[in-house]
């Protein structure tokens, strides 16, 4: 009887001893791949920790060897906002802000009735928007400083919100096209059979499920439109300061014999933070998109 008992407490120790060889290199590639992570981010968050430390560098430590500062200073902080910062980051707000607008105003419905309908030439239109994305910016910039003059517009803010949005018009419409046709037709039918109408049924079931794309054309277009330097120096060259971008206004802190680090560091810093914002306050809508909508 004790041999009997004996037998299968046996088998069933050896069974469990075999499950945890089996785990633990699993264990371990966690780990591995965990470690490979943590460092793989550190090596794109050293750039932005030296852009912080050297934006609190004192002048008289500007060239030190040391990675650290023996002192710390928010004087560039500080004195940036007397050079008229926050008029050059109100019009970098201004300018993707509007872009971003307009961007959704215009692919939105392009991209709803590309995926819900197939018409003749439904394909070239779409390899036509797609066809703008390959030209390059710099080679139209003389034709569009040109166009632009010739309209007169008394803003170059407005100028810089058609332009961007111009050139991030085709990846938002690609990427919504492509999220309307992977949500099925039948879940707006069966709204619609319910009473509500195309227009009701896009807002309240379609767009609901598209917002993880929605989401990702509003950050890459106010981004793009954030950090656009080359058209911005071009339109708004000779004009007051207060209209001027941020890009733009920190090339201003590069002179010809000097350069002023510290409030380009500074400056970048600040920069940075309405993207940040942007990113965390819409990031959980990506998650939320997934579910809304898909039941009453």
């Amino acid at each position: 009887m004790t041999a009997t008992v004996a037998e299968p407490l046996t088998k069933t120790a050896t069974t469990r001893a075999r499950t945890a060889r089996v785990r633990r290199p699993a264990g371990g590639r966690r780990v591995l791949v965990a470690l490979s992570a943590y460092v793989i981010a550190l090596i794109f968050l050293l750039p932005y920790v030296e852009m912080v430390i050297t934006a609190l560098r004192p002048p008289a430590e500007l060239l030190s060897r040391g990675y650290v500062p023996k002192h710390f200073t928010w004087s560039n902080f500080t004195s940036l906002w007397k050079t008229g910062f926050n008029d050059n980051l109100g019009a970098s707000l201004k300018v993707a802000g509007g872009s971003t607008v307009i961007v959704l105003v215009v692919s939105l419905p392009a991209a709803y009735y590309t995926a819900r309908r197939r018409f003749r030439g439904r394909m070239f239109f779409l390899l036509l928007v797609l066809a703008t994305q390959m030209f390059q910016p710099a080679a139209m910039l003389v034709g569009i400083q040109r166009e632009f003059t010739t309209f007169d517009i008394a803003n170059p803010l407005i100028s810089l919100m058609l332009v961007n949005a111009g050139f991030n018009l085709a990846f938002s419409v690609w990427i919504l096209n492509a999220y309307f046709s992977s949500i099925p037709s039948e879940l707006e039918e069966a709204a619609m059979v319910d009473g509500t109408s195309r227009v009701g049924a896009l807002f309240r079931i379609t767009l609901p499920l598209a917002m993880p794309g929605i989401v990702t054309a509003v950050i890459f277009t106010f981004i793009g439109a954030w950090n656009e330097l080359l058209v911005a120096l071009t339109f708004t060259s000779g004009r007051a300061a207060a209209q001027q971008p941020v890009t733009v206004n920190l090339n201003s802190y590069i002179g010809q014999y000097s350069i002023d680090w510290g409030h380009v560091f500074a400056g970048c810093v600040v920069a940075t933070i309405p993207v940040i914002v942007l990113f965390a306050f819409i990031e959980g809508k990506v998650v939320g998109g997934l579910t809304a909508g898909s039941i009453k």
